[in-house]
């Protein structure tokens, strides 16, 4: 592929002509249950300005907890934008906590992997049953995550499981991927993690996406690992978490099996 050929393959945001819509809408709807729910926002796991989690409980203390890390690839938007998937997994019962990160260039990837294992370590201090899960890039961190000690299983959505395409992409300019963090930091090149993993994606996604999930439940798979490849019929890159976000949605059924 050429440079422009490249870009395309990635940009979710051109593939999906009302994305901006969508996303506006995300934000409605994330504002409102954020309101309702001001007294556990923005919880501080770190130091750095973004690293903060905005906490849903289901209820008592012992309920099983999904942490959401959103998507952006690496470099935009924030958790503010995506605690509208919360609805699902509370209905029922599923405690829900969405995890705030750095963004590059501020920050390498191999630090991003790091913060989120942090808010991990912070969040583990009061659940001790924790489902980890992201969208995206979000998808990627999850991948990169599951081997901490206090999560039990996890549900990859839609995400990039191989980073040396990207450095032939615009989405280089800030991630600035070096040979050894492609290596280190590409779920496909590293060792399985022998913990449940659900793979979903949506049908209508871009292809290099779609490949990447079917790579990784096919390498998983080959190594006897546990957890089942979910496609979404129909779900493109944004709609693919209505499924998170409907009490109904298949990937929120998906949650509670890992649960």
């Amino acid at each position: 592929m050429d440079r422009a050929a490249l870009d395309a393959a990635y940009n979710n945001g051109a593939a999906v002509r009302n994305s901006a819509q969508i996303v506006t809408d995300w934000q409605a709807r994330s504002d409102r249950l954020r309101t309702r729910h001001a007294a556990t926002m923005d919880l501080r796991y770190g130091p750095a300005e973004r690293n903060r989690v905005d906490l849903f409980p289901a209820g008592p203390a012992a309920a099983p907890l999904l942490v959401f890390v959103h998507g952006g690839y690496w470099q935009m938007r924030a958790k503010e934008v995506f605690a509208f998937v919360a609805s699902g997994p509370l209905a029922h019962g599923i405690s829900v906590a969405l995890a705030g990160y750095t963004l590059a260039p501020q920050i390498r990837l191999d630090g991003i992997v790091a913060e989120i294992r942090a808010c991990l370590d912070y969040l583990s201090k009061k659940h001790s049953h924790i489902v980890l899960s992201g969208w995206s890039a979000g998808g990627h961190l999850t991948a990169m995550a599951l081997s901490h000690p206090r999560v039990t299983a996890g549900l990859a959505i839609s995400g990039v499981f191989e980073l040396a395409p990207i450095r032939d992409t615009y989405l280089n300019e800030k991630l600035r991927l070096t040979d050894e963090e492609i290596a280190t930091l590409s779920p496909l090149r590293l060792p399985v993690v022998r913990k449940p993993l659900a793979v979903a994606y949506g049908t209508k996604e871009l292809p290099a996406l779609v490949a990447d999930s079917r790579d990784l439940q096919a390498r998983r798979t080959a190594a006897g690992a546990p957890g089942p490849l979910v496609p979404i019929s129909g779900a493109d890159h944004f709609t693919i978490l209505e499924e998170l976000r409907r009490p109904d949605g298949a990937l929120v059924s998906a949650a509670r099996a890992l649960v």
